[in-house]
């Protein structure tokens, strides 16, 4: 069992990551930079590749998701990819592209509420905004359009609750309605004007004839906040796709230090530890196969994005990388010598509401990786499947556990059975386990994510051999 100090560090190194990744483009940039630290190659979709024997490379869509891959020393086309798959994206509410909203005196902010979020959490929170603007840059007679990252790190907005002398009823029934009643606030209109804190002029200038002009659609207060930390005009700004987020950061917490306090643990965990374990592998030049990470955006909404599971972008980067002149086929023999773990958060046993969990499979904060298992296939778990990640567990000393909803319950899905069916791939659908999930902050043990990542470590150096084990009678 890995140390206490390695445990609690790796928990540090996630809190920061995390706290740094308030959107999927800040986790893509975030993964980017520890790629390129690591000695990975950035390769563009646009051009061709030349991929070789125990290089490292990494490729990015749309800024929010990410396939990054080693190759074995002894890898050749027809052989096996040994694949970690995860997600960028986390419920949240975002921004409308158009917010402009005054209410009874107050400048509010129209949101959409993005995936399946609890979303009473969201509720009195010192909140922000983050995400990517497009920026228009001119020099000379050339003009470029910047897609920026961007996150204001003051509080600037908050959803407050009704009070509850004005609906009693709140703590046996709350539904709010989320397009009217859970809309940010940002200012009031009169202290705005009395500060005179924005000077945009909301008309169009001429410069702006082809664009939208965003202080017509957007408070002029919470563009000069873009502008002012972009270091931008308000009539260059094109358009931006913006991600509420909670201001206060992660922690490690609990009497113990056992415990980390987040938002965005899922999945943000596995887009983390899987990242470690492919940068930290070792023995890449004896192995035969690829070694690979994917990070999708949208999985919370289904996937079917072109930066999203769904998509064809898998299938195109492992047909890239099984090119071969010789054999016309060698796609189609990688795929059954290949095994994707889907890598997403497992619900712990909750102790207030233990009875929602089948009474024989309730995983604990502490009882490292678990595999899920569905037989109506959502999730992607077989018995082999498991059994190669039970091995690989075993060769790093990191036990696995099981998982299974309820008969009388409803159950979540994946990545997995996604890529399992469009690849046509084996597949094992694992996570760690964590409380509050989809809240606006979350719960998971400090132990996890060192064990998450060394179990992820060992399934990209040994699946070759593992595979190599199996024998179907």
């Amino acid at each position: 069992m890995a140390s206490t100090e390695n445990a609690l560090a790796a928990a540090k190194r996630l809190v920061a990551f995390v706290n740094a990744s308030p959107s999927p483009y800040h986790v893509v940039s975030q993964c980017k930079q520890s790629l390129k630290n690591a000695g990975f190659v950035e390769i563009s979709e646009r051009e061709s590749w030349s991929v070789e024997p125990n290089g490292k490379y990494f490729v990015t869509r749309n800024q929010s998701t990410l396939v990054a891959f080693s190759v074995g020393g002894r890898f050749k086309p027809g052989n096996g990819f040994s694949i970690v798959g995860s997600h960028t994206d986390s419920p949240c509410p975002r921004l409308k592209p158009i917010t402009r909203k005054t209410k009874e005196g107050y400048l509010c902010v129209g949101v959409e509420y993005y995936g399946g979020g609890i979303w009473s959490t969201w509720f009195d929170r010192d909140l922000t905004v983050a995400g990517r603007v497009i920026v228009r840059e001119a020099n000379g007679d050339s003009v470029k359009l910047h897609s920026k990252l961007v996150h204001i790190e003051k509080p600037i907005m908050r959803i407050p609750h009704m009070a509850i002398h004005l609906q009693r009823e709140m703590n046996e029934k709350f539904n709010p309605n989320r397009e009217t009643e859970m809309v940010p606030v940002l200012a009031m209109s009169i202290t705005e004007q009395l500060n005179s804190t924005c000077t945009f002029n909301s008309a169009p200038k001429p410069k702006m004839a082809a664009y939208d002009n965003q202080c017509q659609k957007h408070h002029p207060l919470l563009i000069k906040l873009l502008c002012d930390k972009l270091a931008c005009e308000a009539e260059d700004i094109l358009d931006f796709e913006l991600y509420v987020c909670d201001t206060q950061p992660g922690v490690i917490g609990g009497a113990l230090d056992e415990f980390i306090f987040c938002p965005r643990l899922d999945n943000q965990v596995n887009c983390f530890t899987s990242m470690e374990a492919l940068i930290n592998a070792s023995s890449l030049e004896a192995d035969s196969n690829v070694r690979v990470i994917t990070l999708y955006d949208n999985e919370e909404v289904g996937s079917e994005s072109a930066q999203g599971a769904g998509s064809s972008l898998t299938e195109q980067i492992l047909r890239r990388l099984s090119t071969c002149a010789s054999n016309a086929v060698a796609f189609e023999e990688s795929v059954p010598r290949s095994l994707l773990v889907s890598a997403d958060q497992v619900h712990a046993c909750h102790p207030n509401y233990a009875q929602k969990h089948e009474e024989d499979l309730r995983p604990s904060l502490h009882d490292g990786p678990i595999i899920k298992f569905n037989g109506n296939q959502r999730y992607a778990t077989t018995a082999i499947s498991a059994a190669v990640l039970r091995e690989a567990g075993r060769r790093c000393g990191v036990r696995v556990g099981d998982v299974a909803v309820r008969n009388d319950s409803s159950c979540g899905s994946t990545i997995g059975p996604i890529l399992a069916a469009k690849l046509g791939m084996r597949a094992v659908d694992t996570g760690t386990p964590q409380l509050s999930m989809h809240s606006v902050r979350e719960m998971c043990g400090v132990a996890g994510i060192e064990q998450a990542t060394r179990l992820y470590r060992s399934f990209f150096e040994n699946l070759a051999a593992i595979d190599a084990m199996i024998v179907e009678d």
